[in-house]
């Protein structure tokens, strides 16, 4: 059986996120920005304007990666970067949406309910990716084309990549359909079902 795929490029607009649903497996390309707990926690708390970050993020895809980088005399290489856990970027991702302009987040686990409505207000999409194929997910990045707040680390720098046909699959739509939440309640009324019986 063939499986629908459907082809996107970075920077996404409105109507290219609000087009899509739970469930639909997504290629991506174009510029990806990585960034996770130290980025989030001073994009939130510093709140710099979209001018001092030197990435163009607005209509952008923020991948929470903190990746293994290695510095070259050619500038760095991207040796290994899978997701990282999503639910510990909740408290902050609801502003990053907003304020910066992030039509799409790739990590694994989902999301909470104040991300979700973030979402559906901007129009913006959660993309979970693979778990445990780091290496896999490193071959999709083409270049890395720059990197801020260094002194972060270079896990917690936010990165600049050039990716192609990096392999998504939709689990948050900008409707306000979560199927991390829907798994989870399904889950509950089958644990309560069978400590009934």
């Amino acid at each position: 059986m063939e499986i629908d795929v459907i082809k996107l490029k970075t920077p996404l607009r409105e109507e290219d996120v609000k087009g899509l649903k739970v469930g639909q497996r997504v290629l991506l390309s174009g510029y990806i920005i990585t960034g996770r707990d130290r980025i989030h926690k001073y994009l939130f708390e510093e709140r710099p304007s979209k001018t001092e970050i030197p990435f163009t993020i607005e209509g952008g895809v923020l991948y929470h990666c903190g990746p293994i980088i290695e510095e070259t005399d050619k500038g760095y290489r991207f040796i290994v970067g899978g997701p990282t856990t999503s639910s510990r970027m909740e408290p902050y991702e609801w502003f990053i949406i907003k304020e910066y302009g992030i039509r799409g987040i790739i990590g694994k686990g989902g999301m909470g309910q104040n991300t979700l409505e973030a979402m559906a207000e901007v129009g913006c999409v959660y993309f979970h990716t693979i778990s445990g194929a780091a290496a896999y997910l490193a071959d999709r990045v083409v270049e890395v084309k720059g990197v801020w707040k260094e002194e972060f680390g270079l896990p917690e720098a936010m990165w600049y990549l050039y990716v192609e046909d990096f392999p998504l699959i939709v689990t948050m739509d900008a409707n306000g359909r979560s199927l991390h939440e829907e798994i989870k309640k399904a889950s509950y009324s089958k644990l309560r079902e069978l400590l009934e019986e």
